[in-house]
């Protein structure tokens, strides 16, 4: 799915995607910390990017493939919590409500670094 660069990032950071996630997504840039490895992979599921999610997947867990459902419409991000995951850490958590039609995703998410990069491991699903 192709994403006007000039609109605001679907992250629900200010700044135009192709300043903040787009830069993630295209490999010009890797995220700094666990919360904006979360935010740059829920742009990767509003813009269907399927390569960069199984990238920033951590070997361990990753899936061999990952279809997406075209017909799903992400409407928000909400950070709701975060747990390590800076410059200084190993690991982190991120928890947050991702909107869609129709309903809600409220997980939290479990990062590591590997080869010096935030990658996703694992996340559970909250009520």
């Amino acid at each position: 799915m192709a994403y006007m660069t000039t609109r605001p990032c679907p992250c629900g950071l200010p700044e135009p995607y192709d300043g903040c996630c787009g830069r993630f997504h295209a490999g010009a840039a890797a995220a700094p910390t666990a919360e904006t490895l979360m935010r740059s992979r829920y742009s990767a599921f509003v813009t269907g990017d399927a390569g960069y999610l199984l990238r920033t997947w951590h070997p361990g867990t990753r899936p061999e493939r990952l279809d997406l459902d075209p017909g799903m419409r992400w409407t928000g991000l909400e950070i709701l919590g975060t747990g390590g995951g800076s410059a200084f850490h190993s690991t982190g958590t991120v928890t947050f409500r991702a909107s869609y039609r129709g309903g809600s995703l409220h997980e939290r998410s479990r990062f590591e670094r590997a080869g010096g990069a935030w990658v996703y491991v694992d996340g559970e699903f909250l009520p």
